[in-house]
């Protein structure tokens, strides 16, 4: 029965998770003024050193990305 219940709840979590993220993205373009979609093809947001390498940080010209610290 537990084994179940676990499955459900995964797949609940799962599902939340897409629908926040629809819900996200819809906002997003409803609201262009508020800044750009958060690209989530990359790994992590790049700020305060996530992990990734410097080539995934780099815009469109192959530059490293200026975060400003905080």
């Amino acid at each position: 029965m537990t084994y179940v219940v676990t499955i459900g709840l995964i797949f609940t979590i799962m599902l939340a998770g897409i629908a926040v993220e629809r819900l996200y993205r819809a906002f997003a373009q409803h609201n262009p003024q508020l800044g750009p979609f958060r690209d989530t093809s990359k790994c992590g947001s790049c700020s305060a050193g996530s992990g990734c390498s410097d080539a995934s940080c780099a815009d469109d010209r192959g530059e490293p990305a200026v975060v400003p610290r905080r």
